[in-house]
């Protein structure tokens, strides 16, 4: 998948959010943060969990931990990452660039934390 499906899912939503570009990596949180000369915390990490029955997305503050116990109350059961090659062929990004935006049949949580911010700067694809 490529930032041009995320400027579609745009599009057909009508937002004009920009999309930024870089010609350094921004795979990691802390390489898109120094790229975009923010804080961590500030980059929404997109983490791919694979529940019993269905995969969902949850979206975080970039520097914060999954908290197992917090999961567990929430969705009844463990967590359980999705291995990059799971990622890839299930939600149609690679590791480092996976995209909350247009997950059609996956479900995307949030975490409250993200509301501390005004902006936070989530992947793109590619």
């Amino acid at each position: 998948m490529s930032v041009d499906r995320v400027r579609q899912y745009f599009a057909d939503k009508g937002l004009n959010y920009p999309i930024m570009e870089f010609e350094v990596s921004t795979a990691t949180v802390e390489l898109a943060a120094a790229a975009l000369g923010v804080e961590p915390a500030r980059i929404a990490k997109t983490m791919a969990i694979r529940l019993k029955d269905k995969v969902i997305v949850v979206v975080a503050k970039g520097d914060a931990r999954l908290d197992n116990r917090k999961f567990k109350d929430c969705f009844k059961q463990k967590a359980r990452m999705l291995s990059p090659e799971e990622v890839l062929e299930v939600i149609g990004y690679p590791v480092g660039g996976v995209c909350p935006f247009g997950l059609e049949k996956i479900p995307v949580y949030l975490a409250v934390s993200l509301q501390q911010f005004d902006c936070v700067y989530p992947a793109a694809g590619s």
